[in-house]
């Protein structure tokens, strides 16, 4: 009968940490990696004089462990868990618990849980979240996937996250099937919304205000003290005043070209499937794509010659309007991550606790900041709440900061300074909020030349065909929802 509370595989850097964070707090943790020197190497070095025990083998993982095992594989998403789950399944009893705490896409967990289920093994799909430092000493948990397993995992779960103000842990069961890795998706595309929003305030203040890297870390850290609040605000200002060995800001030196592992994609392609207008998000993901085009954007450079303008405006009005266009965007981004949300636990039946989820992004996360304390407010209030722009708070927020994000957005289209998501986040904002939208003549439009239907305001849930040429016939196409 095995000793360990439970097994860690893949001893790369979140690996390592995990494994660090649970030996710190009391409990006996096996560790296994496919090239088993990493696993030396890991005891003799952070891993030395802790209780933590190395494993050579498979077979030594499931023999190390108390009943029911549970093994939690931080490998890179895809084939690699499929390949994990083959291994370990003939070794492993009925009861037996495996946790996918890498990015794996959620169909997959959804058809692992499924899969597992018939052979009696409790699969979890667990969104991580806060890097190596969160990894370390408390991260954002996000479990979900087969009920049953909760039971055994969340001791151990709970008690390595980040805590909240409050203390509550920021882990809770996030719901079944792939949903716990739903959210973390989720998590991930509000993230490359918020990255790209803070990328746009610092291009507005960088190459229109003609600020100094220093100036705009200290405008970042004056923001980082009110209401924006957060991480990555914290750390935009330790990346802007970093300077190079020869004294010079080194974020000036870094090559404009950004990468994305497909989360972000993943969120936006999920979006699409719901029907749900996540503008903002999709808008951060194709920023990333646009700023790939390196060699492509230079040779376009010389052929397009921007007239250059001086600025000669209110600075300090001029910033404070950047905040307040970063600040509505967030809150839009959020709106709409929550609205996707939604959206699939309806067609899922995931029943997801959206206070809950804002708990769990509260600290120990990447979006870890205190606007995520104002949403779970807004549900703890209104569990039925349909969207956050409905909640008293953000309403205030939207409407004190719409003048001066209107003229922060201004400002990017005069001086010609790409700021997608402020627009897409503001062009939602009055979308969302008018009673009318032209889609009476695209609907027109469809129906003269596709004889696509349309309802009338007179008549909304009948459709009806026009013939609007006179030769065109009364026949209507099949209709489908997009």
């Amino acid at each position: 009968m095995g000793q360990s509370d439970i097994a860690l595989v893949g001893l790369a850097v979140m690996g390592q940490n995990l494994a660090l964070n649970m030996n710190d707090h009391g409990f006996t943790v096996t560790v296994f990696n496919r090239t088993v020197s990493k696993v030396d190497d890991f005891l003799k070095g952070p891993a030395k004089g802790t209780k933590i025990v190395g494993a050579k083998t498979i077979q030594e993982v499931v023999n190390s462990l108390k009943k029911p095992r549970i093994i939690l594989f931080m490998v890179k998403a895809g084939d690699a868990v499929d390949q994990l789950i083959e291994e370990f399944l003939p070794l492993l009893q009925k009861g037996d618990i495996l946790i996918d705490g890498g990015n794996s896409h959620f169909p997959d967990t959804e058809r692992r849980v499924e899969e597992l289920a018939k052979k009696g093994i409790l699969f979890v799909g667990c969104g991580v979240s806060g890097g190596e430092d969160g990894a370390r000493f408390g991260p954002s948990l996000m479990p979900g996937g087969n009920p049953d397993a909760w039971p055994f995992i969340k001791k151990i779960l709970q008690t390595i996250a980040a805590k909240a103000d409050t203390g509550e842990p920021c882990c809770d069961w996030v719901g079944r099937g792939g949903a716990g890795h739903y959210v973390k998706m989720v998590h991930n595309g509000i993230e490359y919304g918020d990255i790209q929003l803070i990328c746009e305030a610092y291009a507005l203040m960088g190459r229109v205000l003609g600020m100094h890297e220093d100036q705009m870390a200290d405008s970042f850290k004056q923001w980082n003290k009110g209401e924006l609040n957060s991480y990555l605000i914290e750390i935009a200002a330790a990346v802007l005043s970093f300077k190079d060995s020869d004294g010079k800001p080194l974020v000036s030196k870094i090559l404009d070209k950004a990468g994305q592992k497909g989360t972000g994609k993943w969120t936006a392609e999920s979006a699409l499937d719901e029907g749900m207008p996540v503008t903002l998000i999709g808008e951060a993901v194709f920023a990333r794509c646009l700023s790939a085009l390196k060699q492509e954007r230079v040779e376009m450079s010389k052929q397009y010659k921007r007239h250059e303008r001086l600025f000669t405006e209110d600075r300090e009005e001029t910033i404070e309007n950047i905040r307040k266009a970063l600040y509505a965007s967030k809150i839009i981004s959020y709106a709409q991550g929550y609205m996707l949300m939604r959206a699939a636990s309806e067609r899922y039946q995931w029943d997801l606790n959206y206070g809950g989820i804002a708990l769990m992004w509260r600290n120990g996360c990447i979006i870890r900041s205190v606007f995520l304390g104002e949403i779970k407010k807004a549900f703890d209030k209104k569990k039925d709440l349909k969207n956050l722009m409905l909640d008293e708070f953000f309403k205030k927020a939207l409407l004190r900061c719409s003048e001066g994000w209107r003229k922060a957005g201004i400002l990017a289209i005069e001086y010609g300074i790409p700021a997608p998501c402020f627009t897409a986040a503001l062009a939602f904002y009055d979308g969302i909020t008018s009673e009318v939208l032209p889609a009476n003549l695209l609907q027109g439009l469809r129906d003269y030349f596709g004889a696509h239907t349309f309802e009338l305001l007179s008549n909304p849930g009948k459709f009806i065909h026009n013939n609007w040429t006179g030769h065109g016939g009364q026949t209507s196409s099949g209709s489908y929802n997009a």
